[in-house]
C-alpha cells in the first residue's frame, strides 16, 4: 500500500494570505501546505481521505489514474470543499462512491445539491454513490478493511481511518482509550499536530507526541500542521526518535 501526502496544512494552509509570518515567507518547500488529504494505493485502486479546497491541484500533483472512492473524516470546508472536482473522475468512470457519518453526509447534500439531486441535475455535475460510516462497524474497500476510529474535534465527532497497519487521524483534540486500542499494532499513524500552544480543538505538538507515544507505532507521521509550529526544518530536529513532520507529496510505503 502506497499513501502520498497531498497536503499536510491547517485549515489557511501555508502560507496564509496576506501574512508576514516567517514560516509564510519561506522558500522550502516543505514549508509551503495544502488543505490535508491523503491519497491510498493499492494494486489500481485509489482513494483519497478528504477533499478540501486544493484537490484540483492535488490531483494534478499526484496524476492517479483512477479514484475508487472518496473517504471524509468530517464536514468542515477544508476536508469538503473539493468535491465538485471529482468530475473528471465521473466523466471517465461513472458514479464516485463516497463514505461519511451520517451526519457528514447531510451536510453534502445540502451544501452541494446540484450533485445529490437525481431527479434533476444539472448535465455537467458529478454524480455520488453515498455510503454511510458507522462507529464500530467496519468496511470493505476492494479487500481492504477500512476501521472507523471514532474522536473528538472539540465538540464535533470526526472519524479517523485505519486500513492494514496504516492510520489517519487529523483534527482531533480528545479520543478514547478504547478507541485508541483500535490503532494497536500500527506501522505507519498519521496525525494532527497543529503548532506548540495549546489549541481548543487540535492536539498541540505536546499532545499530539504524547498519543503516538501511547499508541506505539513504528513510525508516526504528524499533519494539519499551521505555520504557527514553526520552520519544517528546525521542528523536524525536535521530534522523537521514529516521529516525523509530514510534508506535501511525501511518499511511503507500507
Amino acid at each position: 500500500m502506497i499513501v502520498q501526502f497531498l497536503g499536510t496544512g491547517t485549515s489557511q494552509g501555508i502560507p496564509v494570505i496576506g501574512s508576514n509570518h516567517p514560516v509564510c515567507l519561506s522558500v522550502n518547500p516543505k514549508d509551503k501546505r495544502l488543505r490535508v488529504s491523503v491519497l491510498i494505493s493499492w494494486d489500481q485502486f485509489n482513494y483519497v481521505i478528504d477533499c478540501g479546497p486544493d484537490f484540483r491541484a492535488q490531483m494534478l500533483a499526484a496524476n492517479p489514474s483512477s479514484l475508487e472512492g472518496v473517504i471524509f473524516t468530517h464536514e468542515h470546508a477544508d476536508h469538503t470543499a473539493g468535491l465538485d472536482d471529482i468530475r473528471p473522475f465521473f466523466f471517465r468512470q461513472g458514479a464516485i462512491p463516497i463514505y461519511a457519518h451520517k451526519r457528514v453526509l447531510k451536510s453534502l447534500k445540502k451544501r452541494f445539491g446540484y450533485i445529490f439531486n437525481e431527479a434533476n441535475k444539472y448535465p455537467g455535475a458529478p454524480s455520488v454513490v453515498s455510503h454511510r460510516v458507522k462507529k464500530n462497524n467496519p468496511f470493505n474497500l476492494n479487500g481492504k478493511q477500512v476501521i472507523p476510529i471514532n474522536a473528538k474535534h472539540n465538540t464535533l465527532q470526526v472519524f479517523g481511518y485505519r486500513i492494514d497497519r496504516f492510520a489517519y487521524l487529523t483534527d482531533i483534540k480528545t479520543i478514547s482509550a478504547l478507541e485508541t486500542a483500535k490503532l494497536s499494532g500500527l506501522e505507519v499513524l498519521v496525525v494532527n499536530a497543529l503548532r506548540e500552544e495549546p489549541h481548543y480543538s487540535h492536539f498541540n505538538l505536546e499532545e499530539a507526541i504524547a498519543f503516538a507515544q501511547r499508541v506505539g507505532a513504528k513510525k508516526t507521521y504528524f499533519t494539519h500542521i499551521s505555520h504557527h509550529l514553526g520552520f519544517h526544518d528546525q521542528v523536524a530536529l525536535k521530534l522523537p526518535e521514529n516521529t516525523y513532520l509530514a510534508y506535501d507529496s511525501l511518499t511511503i510505503s507500507i
